[in-house]
């Protein structure tokens, strides 16, 4: 940094099964590992080795890293901005893991082993939730009593900020325009979308937590909250238990038994039929939103597809925009057909609105706030 020069990347997916793939890629070759690996933890001890590697030669020692910057899904009103992390700063995330109960551990103990780990670098936290600060009032409150807003801050917090505000960008650079109605599509394990005008989030999917809004791998997204109690009370589930059950049990891994969404397109095409119903039903959420946005923003000029289903999936982006020529919206079935690693239009030449797919690099937007913050 600031040049952007990439020296490796690195992912690991499916973190907690047998078959967990961690993939390290340099200039000179990539490294491709299948194996367990039960936690984050072990992810991020496996990461500094490679990086330590006298084959890839990336570095010397780890205190040639400065800076790490860490992804932290919930803020909550505490941090509105990118911050160095401290002793009170991990108490405060901590104190905030209820809200995201899937993400903040996780990132929380991301940021520990990397103290290990980097013992001389500045951790850096970048939350998921600023993106989302400039959301008028009228849309983050809640029509509860106003003391649960005023005194315990519960509203509309919003979350995936840094692909929306990254995508977004690449967006509004790419339409040339000084004024700008977007709607940006983060699909991925967890899903979100944001109306997003002049280049600031107006609404978003995702509220005072990341569990409602559209359907995603085990997360329900919305649902009449009457269920709850009526799970209370009817079956004899605790709260705790139905945290979970929306939590980890709902979403895809609940109407198919998969949460991996290329596992369910595959058992779609063999004729499962709860598999086939949860696609549609999936599109349909998808759809609702789009236009809910479409008329909050009063009018379109593009929608954007990121993350890895977004990027990935030609099915379900194709599923998405079909039957809305009302909206000025018509996916190009050829140009649909990509998985790609650049800006791509997919939407026909006639198509009022673009259809943009935009791979995210959430990395590079973490970097980049993290060596801002030390610029002065």
């Amino acid at each position: 940094m600031p040049e952007a020069t990439i020296l490796c990347s690195g992912l690991i997916e499916r973190i907690g099964f047998e078959d967990a793939i961690f993939t390290f890629k340099t200039n000179k070759n990539t490294i491709k590992v299948i194996e367990a690996i039960p936690n984050h933890k072990v992810g991020l001890e496996l990461l500094s080795k490679q990086l330590l590697d006298t084959d890839t030669g990336i570095i010397k020692s780890t205190d040639a890293i400065n800076i790490v910057g860490h992804r932290v899904v919930h803020g909550g009103k505490h941090f509105t901005d990118t911050t160095e992390v401290t002793p009170t700063v991990k108490d405060k995330i901590k104190a905030l893991s209820s809200l995201a109960p899937l993400h903040n551990p996780a990132n929380l103990e991301g940021i520990e082993v990397a103290e290990a780990i980097f013992p001389n670098a500045k951790q850096v936290a970048v939350f998921d939730t600023a993106f989302h600060q400039s959301i008028p009032e009228y849309a983050y409150k809640y029509a509860i009593p106003n003391k649960f807003s005023d005194e315990h801050n519960i509203r509309l917090y919003g979350f995936h900020g840094t692909s929306h505000k990254y995508v977004s960008e690449k967006a509004i650079e790419f339409l040339g325009k000084e004024h700008s109605k977007i709607i940006t599509i983060h699909l991925g394990n967890g899903c979100s979308m944001t109306a997003i005008k002049d280049g600031k989030s107006i609404d978003h999917s995702l509220g005072f937590s990341p569990v409602n809004g559209l359907i995603m791998g085990t997360r329900s997204g919305d649902i009449d909250q009457s269920i709850i109690f009526h799970l209370a009370d009817k079956f004899g589930y605790s709260f705790s238990e139905i945290n979970t059950l929306l939590q980890k049990k709902s979403g895809m891994l609940g109407l198919t038994g998969f949460s991996d969404l290329r596992d369910i397109q595959a058992e779609a095409e063999k004729g499962n039929k709860s598999c086939q119903l949860a696609l549609q039903m999936n599109a349909y959420r998808i759809k609702k939103y789009i236009g809910s946005y479409a008329a909050i923003l009063n009018g379109l000029d593009a929608i954007v597809f990121t993350a890895g289903i977004g990027e990935n999936s030609i099915e379900m982006r194709q599923r998405v925009c079909e039957d809305l020529d009302y909206l000025g919206i018509s996916v190009d079935i050829e140009k649909n057909k990509i998985r790609p690693d650049k800006l791509t239009v997919v939407s026909k030449e006639s198509s009022k609105v673009k259809i943009l797919v935009i791979p995210t690099n959430e990395e590079l937007e973490i970097a980049k706030q993290s060596v801002g913050l030390f610029k002065n």
